[in-house]
């Protein structure tokens, strides 16, 4: 600690709820709801994100003398790779068959979000290169005393994979899709910016989706109420039972959404005559809205790109939000609009053979992402010069 700097003390928090809301959020900021308080709080209180499931909070932060925070690391100690979206199944089998134990592991996250956002989090009226290299050396430290093979930390802002890869992390990219606000008016001058064929294939799927006579409806604040949240459990357990057999959010983390954060939820519910059929979950940050969950109880052409894609756009420009996050995988997406943006993850591998092992298969890996992503680009759906 460089001279004149007050004393610093870095703790574990197994339980957020002993951490103040104001305190965390301060050093979280306000553009992401993901790493909010109140949502991971919500995640590990209903029981979500708990030891239970294979998710033990290890919360790392930084206080000063007087008890202030002054940093802080959502953290968790794993007991398998499940709802984290950056896939290292294969490294935990190449590891256990040549007789080493990959889990437990850690893992700075938001449990069941692939959403990029601040994982060394500093208030910004503190030191912030101090800080962020004393989360890191406490990172590494918290490693060492539980004797694990392995801490990742998954969808990292581009500013703290660097500080991360300076100090020694191997650094992973991914790719999902975004959809840039220029400026628009409406929908349509979103769509006039794109190719004629693109524009008339967009426009047929919006009419498709709700030519049944289906109604949208979009909620959020104190529009939402209960029964709506439980139409869209509904569509969530279904959505799980088709694909993975076991849904990771409970009823209870709904409910805490909808007392703690309804006013940066946006629900599309959409009814056939009074009967809710299908839904889209979204976050709103203060740039940005957040696509997270769909499901719906049977089969309607074009419907989840009405609700998931087309409704958050429309949002989007209304509210004059900069980007819609739609998650990832889907190259389906771009033609519709969101082109690839790069992500980022780090990994700091203990076992120094596994480490490199595991840093030629993101070489690999990383050219092979570029690659796509150029050639999605070039398949832009967009007009050039638009």
């Amino acid at each position: 600690m460089p001279d004149g700097e007050d004393p610093i003390r870095i703790d574990i928090v197994r339980d957020l709820g002993s951490v103040a809301r104001e305190e965390w959020d301060a050093c979280a900021g306000p553009d992401n709801p993901f790493v909010s308080h109140d949502f991971l709080y919500s995640l590990e209180e209903s029981r979500s994100a708990c030891a239970d499931e294979g998710w033990l909070p290890q919360h790392l932060i930084i206080q000063n003398d007087n008890g202030r925070l002054l940093g802080a690391v959502p953290l968790y100690l794993k007991g398998h790779s499940q709802g984290e979206y950056v896939f290292d199944y294969g490294w935990a089998h190449a590891y256990e068959r040549a007789g080493g134990q990959y889990y437990p592991k850690l893992l700075s996250a938001v449990p069941f979000t692939p959403v990029t956002g601040p994982r060394l989090m500093v208030r910004p009226d503190a030191d912030d290169t101090g800080l962020r290299s004393a989360l890191i050396a406490g990172l590494l430290e918290v490693t060492r005393q539980h004797g694990v093979s392995s801490l990742h930390v998954n969808f990292a802002t581009e500013t703290d994979a660097a500080a991360l890869e300076d100090a020694g992390f191997l650094i992973r990219h991914g790719q999902q899709y975004h959809w840039h606000n220029q400026d628009y008016g409406s929908f349509d001058d979103f769509l006039e910016t794109l190719s004629s064929r693109k524009r008339k294939n967009i426009r047929k799927e919006r009419q498709k989706a709700v030519e049944s006579g289906l109604r949208i409806e979009r909620l959020t604040g104190d529009d939402l109420q209960h029964h709506h949240w439980d139409a869209f459990y509904l569509f969530y357990q279904q959505t799980y039972d088709r694909k993975w057999g076991h849904p990771y959010l409970t009823r209870t983390f709904f409910r805490l959404l909808q007392e703690r954060m309804r006013d940066r939820v946006l629900l599309i519910l959409v009814y056939d005559g009074d009967t809710p059929v299908a839904g889209a979950l979204n976050l709103i940050g203060t740039e940005c809205l957040f696509g997270r969950n769909w499901g719906s109880d049977g089969r309607y052409p074009f419907l989840h790109f009405e609700a998931c894609y087309y409704q958050a756009i429309d949002f989007a420009i209304e509210r004059g939000l900069a980007r819609v996050e739609a998650g990832t995988q889907g190259e389906h997406k771009v033609q519709r609009g969101y082109l690839p943006v790069r992500t980022y993850s780090a990994h700091h591998i203990v076992d120094p053979g596994f480490r490199d092992a595991v840093e030629r298969f993101l070489v690999a890996e990383r050219d092979e992402v570029s690659h796509v992503m150029e050639y999605l680009d070039d398949h832009s759906p967009y007009r050039k010069g638009s």
